[in-house]
């Protein structure tokens, strides 16, 4: 890629050392602040890659935000995190935006650790609603006084814990601001001309002090019984000429739609809600993508990206298929001959590649929005009825779905197919997306077959082997990115349930690998031969059931079980291993190769691997001085 450097920053931005410059600067220069920090935008994610079109959108929204309130008193809480960008450039974090993403830079993400100005750190939708809610009771409890303002995305609407906070703001704060950022348009469509004569006066202090001090007055004149009737009179009068209702009958007063590009209107109608004694709901509009041309034509491809070319948003496709795309062709295979099979997602279709499956069987596609929990439990109603569900998210987001796996696919025994992406490493995403945690939550859930792949076209067969499958759930975890450029195979045929697999006979030392982990036992295998050490290499391939009769045969013929998975030590495959050799009291010794029990940083997989000493070279150091000193 042909980028410019985006380690200089433009004027206005330079100047912005914390918040307080951006209250100092004029509004007629506002334009150009929010131009400059999109050309920010674009030139540095071409380099570090990210969450481009969801901050093109929010930068008006952004500036006006901290042209009204002051953080870090004033809390500010943005869902999903990684719509935080503007956020970083306008609280002292400018001068290292060029780091975004990197191993030891800015993260891509709200993170408390790295800002006294992020109030809250998320990766996963549907957090800022109640985690705002929790800290406006605090401060009211303290009896302080500043703002906690959550602003939340029209996808994060569909996720339920924002519907559970919503039904809890009334009864739980006196004084919280909601923003919904909707690039959709869709309750401006719906709405027309009437929403915009109550925005335009809504946009009044005027009007607002009226909505506020109405029903007192009215009470203090003609009484209780006087004040209820013509509240009841106005909510059923605004009820038929706007859906909008809904959030009034939640306890919150409603503005909007306000226009997310408007600076002047924004600042307006921020300063009203501040002075609002109630809670408040702030509904803008914004596009997603605004002010990139390639971004704004494809905000899908544009919301998380890596490098591009910003002449033209192009982006270098590899030459071998990703694990993503081998799941989405393998499951489209296996539809064409299986009526049965459907296919779910919670808002990932382009992510966990079933845009595939659902361009061949739109009407066995089905996309529940963010809701994990409630598209397990879509498979688990379509699975007693006779159909074979496949539910894709990416491991980090199936953590939601431990519930609903344990609770009602495995008590209930239901074939539920559960297909988790970038399982492992998550590199420049970093702790809130590594998927390093679900086999040490899952493994102990009864009735559960557990499985991952060695390479792309091993992962079409383990799919078909769900498919065979009946009698209880099972789950299948693949990393993010590219396979490892084997051919993609003619059918896909079922493998041995629990069975592993020989790759090659060793007499000293096995080395038990699952998943894209045999990739670095072939080299560790090689590299420890030449130090004179002769090893097995087994592709585990299941999790649970663990193939025991495998396993004790190579553990009575070797001198050391070295288990390799990407995944972390605690609760992973080689404590499954272990507690398998104990219970049929085998004394060979395990020594298991992972990550460490902790939350790992952003940074590219070479750098995480060679600090963690997960590469070949150290895994194979790491295992001769165990092997030596036994």
């Amino acid at each position: 890629m042909q980028n410019s450097p985006s380690s200089e920053l433009p004027p206005l931005l330079a100047a912005i050392q914390s918040p307080e410059d951006v209250k100092k600067l004029p509004a007629g220069q506002l334009d150009a602040l929010a131009a400059e920090i999109r050309e920010t935008l674009i030139h540095t994610l071409a380099e570090t890659g990210g969450h481009l079109a969801p901050n093109l959108g929010l930068v008006e929204l952004s500036i006006a935000l901290h042209r009204v309130f002051n953080t870090p008193t004033d809390k500010i809480l943005f869902d999903v995190s990684h719509q935080c960008y503007v956020h970083k450039l306008l609280t002292g974090r400018a001068g290292q935006f060029h780091t975004l993403r990197q191993h030891g830079g800015l993260s891509g993400f709200c993170k408390r650790s790295e800002s006294e100005h992020d109030a809250y750190g998320a990766g996963h939708a549907g957090t800022a609603l109640s985690a705002g809610l929790g800290m406006a009771a605090a401060r009211d409890l303290a009896r302080e006084d500043y703002h906690v303002i959550s602003v939340v995305g029209d996808g994060a609407f569909t996720c339920g814990t924002t519907l559970e906070g919503l039904n809890n703001i009334a009864t739980t704060t006196r004084k919280f601001i909601l923003i919904l950022n909707d690039n959709e348009w869709s309750i401006d469509r719906n709405v027309g001309a009437l929403s915009a004569y109550f925005a335009s006066l809504q946009e009044t202090d005027t009007y607002a002090w009226l909505r506020r001090n109405t029903k007192a007055i009215i009470e203090k004149i003609a009484g209780t019984t006087a004040r209820k009737q013509v509240s009841k009179l106005v909510r059923a009068a605004h009820g038929i000429i706007t859906p909008l209702s809904f959030f009034q009958e939640l306890g919150l007063s409603y503005y909007g739609p306000v226009d997310g590009h408007d600076p002047k209107r924004l600042e307006k109608i921020l300063r009203i809600a501040a002075r609002n004694d109630g809670p408040v709901i702030i509904h803008v509009i914004t596009e997603k993508g605004r002010g990139y041309a390639p971004a704004a034509g494809n905000p899908t491809k544009f919301h998380g990206i890596g490098q591009y070319n910003v002449e033209d948003g192009s982006t270098s496709k590899g030459a071998v298929i990703t694990y993503s795309e081998a799941f989405g062709t393998h499951l489209t295979r296996l539809a064409a001959d299986d009526p049965d099979i459907t296919a779910i997602t919670a808002a990932m279709p382009t992510g966990t590649r079933l845009d595939i499956f659902r361009s061949r069987f739109p009407k066995r596609y089905y996309d529940v929005g963010i809701a994990e929990e409630h598209a397990s439990l879509v498979a688990c109603g379509m699975a007693t009825q006779g159909l074979k569900p496949y539910l894709a998210v990416y491991s980090t987001f199936m953590q939601r779905c431990v519930d609903m796996i344990q609770h009602d696919a495995a008590l209930q025994n239901l074939p539920v197919r559960f297909c988790m992406d970038r399982a492992g490493l998550s590199p420049d995403d970093g702790p809130t997306h590594h998927g390093v945690f679900d086999i040490a939550m899952m493994r102990a859930i009864p009735n559960l077959v557990m499985m991952q792949p060695k390479d792309e076209a091993e992962l079409g067969h383990m799919l078909a082997t769900m498919n065979t499958i009946n009698d209880r759930p099972s789950l299948i975890r693949y990393p993010r990115g590219a396979g490892e450029g084997v051919p993609m195979p003619a059918e896909l045929t079922p493998l041995p349930l629990g069975k592993a697999e020989m790759i090659a006979d060793g007499s000293d030392i096995t080395l038990l690998a699952l998943g894209n982990m045999n990739g670095y036992a072939a080299k560790v295998r090689q590299l420890l031969a030449e130090k004179g050490i002769s090893c097995a290499h087994v592709n585990a391939r299941f999790i649970c059931p663990l193939d025991a009769e495998c396993i004790l045969q190579q553990a009575s013929r070797s001198r050391l079980i070295v288990t390799m998975e990407d995944h972390v030590i605690a609760g992973g495959f080689g404590s499954a291993v272990m507690e398998m050799l104990n219970e049929h009291r085998h004394a060979t010794p395990v020594l298991r190769i992972g990550w460490p029990n902790q939350f790992i940083e952003h940074g590219s997989e070479a750098q995480l691997r060679a600090k963690y000493q997960l590469t070949p070279q150290a895994i194979a150091e790491c295992i001769y001085n165990n092997f030596t000193n036994k």
